[in-house]
């Protein structure tokens, strides 16, 4: 199995970049997000927790996210070839969880593939993402607090990574197809 970690700031591509990574080499994406908004628009309890911090931009506690992602990976583990998260970890707390659950389950992560964007780019894709979705979490009051809960937050995970000797950093910026490649000869090594 090969287990991967798309990393980056809100809006950075880690959607896109999923999604041809999963055409390539048949991994099983996670997304929280995915995962959070879908519990959101059913109306469930936990939608509703969850939404009660989104909306807001801020991250939904670790305990919680933990448990999602703990009881979607036993769902998946037996049929897959390995899990691409996206959205998971936030957090150096989330990070270690990771690696205890995959640890306990046999595995480990191979790489964590860091998409680097500026913050002007990630405002504007953000912004206009949110035009054509109406996602929520994309409108202009709440981008600005995504992106500071992202670098005081999140961004520490940079470092715990590149401690670890696996963080893989990616100009995310520019094409599409040319942010892959680099992507996946992070991958074929």
């Amino acid at each position: 199995m090969y287990n991967i970690v798309i990393f980056g700031a809100p809006g950075c591509g880690k959607g896109t970049q999923s999604a041809k990574l999963i055409d390539r080499y048949g991994l099983t994406h996670i997304s929280t997000g995915e995962v959070l908004r879908k519990e959101i628009a059913d109306g469930t309890e936990l939608g509703k927790l969850a939404d009660s911090y989104i909306s807001k931009g801020h991250l939904i506690p670790d305990s919680l996210m933990c448990e999602i992602l703990a009881a979607r990976i036993d769902s998946l583990l037996p049929s897959s070839k390995g899990f691409i998260f996206d959205g998971f970890p936030r957090t150096i707390t989330q990070a270690e969880e990771l690696k205890k659950m995959l640890d306990s389950r046999g595995q480990h992560l191979n790489a964590v593939v860091g998409l680097e964007v500026p913050d002007e780019e990630l405002t504007e894709r953000l912004i206009n993402r949110g035009k054509i979705s109406g996602r929520a979490d994309d409108k202009s009051e709440t981008i600005a607090n995504r992106l500071e809960v992202y670098h005081n937050t999140t961004k520490p995970l940079r470092d715990f990574y590149i401690n670890e000797g696996l963080y893989n950093p990616v100009d995310g910026t520019g094409d599409i197809d040319k942010i892959f490649s680099s992507i996946t000869n992070i991958i074929d090594r």
